[in-house]
Formats: structure tokens, C-alpha cells, sequence
């Protein structure tokens, strides 16, 4: 342990499908009685177990960037957590040297009666820094996350955004030996991410510790100088960032070869947490007319229908849906959430339903992109980030008359343009002859 701040040793965590928040009806507790009653082995009633994070073992030295990657629900999630401490793991052993800030999800940390001011301060005492300390980084903190005007205001009254940028600059700021990090960045604004993998990165030039979790393939790349790759809970690739990235893109390639984009009722439930209170149960997708999308082109309409279930306390407040296009690198590329259409958001979700959007005209070249689904609640919770789900295929196509097919040698958006030459002749000279 002397060489490493973490050490991780044959850790697993299981979860149990029955005990993953749902609410039994009373069809169910009859049926769970009559097999008691029929004298099921304890096997059988078991079977429900599920390892998010199966037998994994690695070590972490001081100052590693290490990029975690992989398919939704291969347990990165899971990991971070049992590693903050978050979760107990079921099996094996993790062992960490120094302090731990961490930032896995929206309201993690935060308590939701006390302000934003009360919150750093708490935060701070929890990683075990004096008030003069915390008060030494404080007009930093508030910098950063620009909440100056909200700061005496209880953290629940927050934006999901004001949220995440006061939690990710406690924990860049306060100065913890190990910062956690998970897709949770997702949720704020394209300038506020590239300001927080700026500060990342000047972390890991101190010498810090780093986990870092994203699908942004493009960012890992840049800021890690080490990845670790897991599928199904179990780790199945550590080494450098490059190798790993591309046994992953990879592993998406071969999964999503039988799993289309455009597949009616593509299952998703093996790709969640059991524990979700929300889980995208299929996706369906078709043309503008209706029918089930089997080709696609540039500029090209479509339907997405998601179809979603409830295993927790489903009958409460408000709840707005995100579609996220990323490139295959995971850069992204749109955001069309039922928010900023006016203002639309469900005002409460069924047990059983779905969403329906529709796409005009999607002007990108020929080429693979990632779909991801978000719910969530406004300036309240994340309820489901599921990140990179589905693989739309766009066929490359000669838009321009030119003989060239577009795909993303040329760039990603198609625009309709022309161009015109105009030709300047000084005063007193000749005009080409060709004029």
C-alpha cells in the first residue's frame, strides 16, 4: 500500500432485483406467497441477484489520471461509489490513503435545507479541513461556480446546473489528495464543462489523484494517462488511455452490430442499474410517416419513442425529457429537451408510459452517432442519465452534387450554402477575359 493510494481487491457488489425500490402490489405479494407455499429451493428465489461490480481488482498511485470507460451499466457508477464510500461492497477489499472528494451525482453531499455558503462549509469539515482553511478557498469556490447572489439560499431551491457547478468547485477546489468524477458533468452547459475539465486538468498538474468517468471519449482522451475498461462489472482492460479507448469503441461496434440504432423495440433493461428509480425499458424508431426506420440518410426526419417504467415513487412532481446526440468520440453534438419547448414538461409520470419526439431534419453526414436519454427533475434531480444507449446510423451521401459522399472526414453538420467568386479590377485596369 505504500506505493499507491488505492488498492482495490476482488470487490463486488450485488444488488437484489426484488429490492430495487419498487413498490409490490398486491398481485405481487400473492404470487410471491404461492411460491413460498410451492416450496421453491432457496436457488430459485435468488435468482434475482445481480453484480453491478464483479471480482475487480487494480491499484492507483499518487498523481494517476485514470479514465474509467465502458458500456451503461458495466458498474462504473457502482464502483465510484463503493470506493467514496457511498456503498458497501459485498465482497473484497478497497483500502484508500488521503482524502476523498467526490462528485457522482446531482445532490450528492449537499444537504437540501442549507444554503450554498452552509453546504461549502460542511463539505469542507467532512474531507476534514479547518474553517480557516475552507474560508482560504471560499471566494475561489464562489468564483467558479458563480452563485454569488444565491449563496445564503437553501441549495434545493437550486437550478440542476447551479447545483452541479457549486458541488464540482467544493470538490476541485477544497484541495482533497483523490477527486472522484462521474458523468454527472453531463448535466451542466457546454461552457461549464469545458471550464471543469480545464480545472481537471490543472488538478492532475498538482499531482493529484483523478478517477475520472465519462462518455466523452475525446475528453478522457486528453486528460488521462491511464484507462480502465469494464463490461458486465468486471474490469477487462487497464493499461493506456489509447489501448483502452479503442478496445471500447471496439466492444460498442461488435454490440451494437446486432443492436441497431433503428431496431423497433430495442431492449436497454440489461444496460441500467436495478436500483434506478426510473429504467428506459426500449426505444423505438421510425420515419416521419410512421414506419418502423430501417435506412437513413442526411437530412433525413424521425421519430424516437421511448418507452419507460417506475420502480420508485413515481406520482410526484414535474419530469422533463432529454435526447443527447454525441459523435462516436462522445463529443457533443445536440441537446433537444421538452424544457425549452415552451416550457413543456410532464407533470407526472405514469407506472408504465412513453415519450414521443420527433426530428424534422437531422443535417449530419454519414456516420455513427450515440443517442443518450435523460430524466429528470427540473432545478431539482437527475433521475436517469443514460448516456450513449443507441447507435444511429447515417449513410454517407453525395448532398452537394460533387461525386463525394459526406461522413465525418468533412466534417459533422451538413449546411445548404453557395458560393459566389467576385473579382475586384482596379481602376483603369482590364477585366479578365473570361468575364
Amino acid at each position: 500500500m505504500e506505493d499507491y493510494c488505492i488498492s482495490i481487491r476482488g470487490v463486488g457488489k450485488r444488488f437484489n432485483l426484488r429490492e430495487s425500490g419498487g413498490h409490490d402490489t398486491l398481485r405481487d405479494q400473492i404470487a410471491g406467497l404461492a411460491k413460498r407455499l410451492l416450496g421453491k429451493s432457496r436457488a430459485q428465489r435468488e435468482s434475482g441477484e445481480f453484480w453491478a461490480v464483479k471480482d475487480v481488482s487494480f491499484d492507483v498511485k499518487p498523481g494517476d489520471v485514470v479514465g474509467i470507460v465502458g458500456h451503461n451499466g458495466a458498474g462504473k457508477s457502482t464502483l465510484l461509489k463503493l470506493l467514496s464510500q457511498i456503498s458497501e461492497p459485498s465482497a473484497g477489499e478497497i483500502r484508500v490513503r488521503g482524502r476523498i472528494a467526490s462528485l457522482l451525482e446531482v445532490g450528492t453531499g449537499f444537504h437540501p435545507e442549507l444554503s450554498g455558503r452552509e453546504n461549502i462549509f460542511l463539505n469542507g469539515a467532512i474531507l476534514g479541513m479547518t474553517k480557516a482553511e475552507i474560508r482560504s478557498k471560499f471566494d475561489e469556490i464562489v468564483a467558479f461556480a458563480e452563485v454569488e447572489k444565491f449563496l445564503d439560499t437553501p441549495v434545493k431551491r437550486y437550478s440542476s446546473g447551479m447545483y452541479v457547478r457549486l458541488a464540482f468547485a467544493v470538490a476541485a477546489n477544497l484541495e482533497p489528495e483523490i477527486l472522484v468524477v462521474d458523468e454527472v458533468l453531463a448535466v451542466g452547459d457546454i461552457q461549464f464543462q469545458k471550464r471543469c475539465l480545464g480545472k481537471m486538468a490543472d488538478v492532475a498538474k498538482s499531482g493529484r489523484t483523478i478517477l475520472f468517468v465519462s462518455h466523452n471519449l475525446a475528453a478522457v482522451q486528453k486528460l488521462c494517462t491511464r484507462g480502465i475498461l469494464l463490461k458486465s462489472g468486471s474490469l477487462v482492460y487497464d493499461g493506456s488511455t489509447e489501448e483502452c479507448i479503442t478496445r471500447y469503441l471496439a466492444s460498442v461496434k461488435e454490440a451494437q452490430g446486432e443492436l441497431t440504432g433503428y431496431a423497433v423495440n430495442q431492449p436497454l433493461l440489461d444496460s441500467q442499474s436495478p436500483d434506478a428509480p426510473i429504467r428506459v425499458t426500449c426505444l423505438e424508431m421510425f420515419d416521419l410517416e410512421g414506419a418502423p426506420l430501417h435506412h437513413m440518410d442526411v437530412n433525413d426526419g424521425f421519430r424516437i419513442r421511448i418507452h419507460y417504467e417506475c420502480t420508485g415513487d413515481y406520482a410526484k412532481g414535474a419530469v422533463s425529457v432529454l435526447l443527447q446526440i454525441r459523435t462516436h468520440l462522445g463529443q457533443e453534438l445536440v441537446r433537444l429537451s421538452t424544457m425549452p419547448v415552451s416550457g413543456y414538461e410532464i407533470d407526472h409520470l405514469a407506472r408504465v408510459g412513453y415519450v414521443d419526439l420527433t426530428i424534422d431534419s437531422l443535417p449530419l453526414v454519414g456516420g455513427r452517432y450515440l443517442l443518450g436519454v435523460h430524466f429528470y427533475r427540473p432545478h431539482v434531480e437527475a433521475m436517469l442519465i443514460l448516456s450513449d444507449v443507441v447507435t444511429l446510423e447515417v449513410a454517407p451521401t453525395d448532398v452537394y452534387g460533387s461525386g463525394i459522399g459526406m461522413d465525418q472526414n468533412q466534417g459533422v453538420i451538413v449546411a445548404n450554402h453557395k458560393w459566389h467568386h467576385h473579382v475586384i479590377v482596379p481602376k483603369g485596369g482590364t477585366p479578365p477575359a473570361n468575364l
